[in-house]
């Protein structure tokens, strides 16, 4: 198995690239968002869960994510939590989810955990023009979410912007691949398409040579 790690801020294009690479990759390949593990507070109200700074990387269960990426490479099934952005809150379903010879993780903070870093084979950083990121949470966040334009921009000056500049942007020199102008670079996106399908070809005239 070999883990991809797919960083960069809010908006960049970093689930359009992962989304590519899953569509060339079919069957062997599946995502795993850090969105989904968010810290679950039902400890909390709705009101007080909306104050909680989500962009900041103690908002994530990063440990639970390390487990289940520990255990998909020793060929375990993982149930992966949802979340539910209009709630603040944890989902009650889960995504079970079985190995692939390829996993990519995808999360804006997925390379400013030393732990978490650690798990990537590949650690790549998609980066983008920061009037283009905002722009394009605005319409995520009003179409997909839930949000106002109010609740967007209010939030986007008062945590996403600063914690971007804090631990998102900081990150990138953690990066072993940097893809400029988001999730359609089509030269970046063919080369670790090449570099995937090489890797999915060794496990396979791997288990092949075991079995014969």
């Amino acid at each position: 198995m070999i883990v991809v790690g797919i960083a960069g801020g809010s908006g960049s294009g970093k689930t359009t690239f992962a989304e590519a690479l899953k569509q060339e990759l079919d069957r062997d390949c599946i995502i795993v968002s850090q969105d989904c593990y968010y810290l679950d507070r039902p400890d909390l109200s709705f009101a007080e869960r909306k104050l909680i700074n989500y962009d900041h990387p103690s908002a994530f269960e990063n440990s639970l994510l390390i487990q289940h990426l520990q255990q998909l490479r020793l060929g375990e099934a993982v149930d992966i939590p949802t979340y539910d952005f209009a709630r603040y809150a944890r989902g009650e379903s889960i995504r079970p989810v079985t190995p692939t010879p390829v996993v990519l993780v995808e999360g804006i903070l997925i390379l400013a955990d030393a732990k978490l870093r650690r798990q990537f084979d590949i650690k790549v950083y998609v980066d983008t023009d920061a009037d283009v990121r905002a722009l394009r949470r605005v319409r995520r966040d009003v179409e997909e979410r839930g949000r106002t334009v109010q609740s967007v921009h209010d939030q986007y000056l008062a945590t996403v912007k600063p914690m971007h500049e804090s631990f998102v942007e900081p990150s990138k020199k953690y990066a072993d691949i940097i893809v400029p102008e988001g999730g359609h670079n089509q030269v970046a996106l063919s080369i670790m398409v090449s570099r995937l399908k090489r890797h999915i070809a060794e496990l396979s005239e791997t288990a092949e040579q075991e079995m014969g």
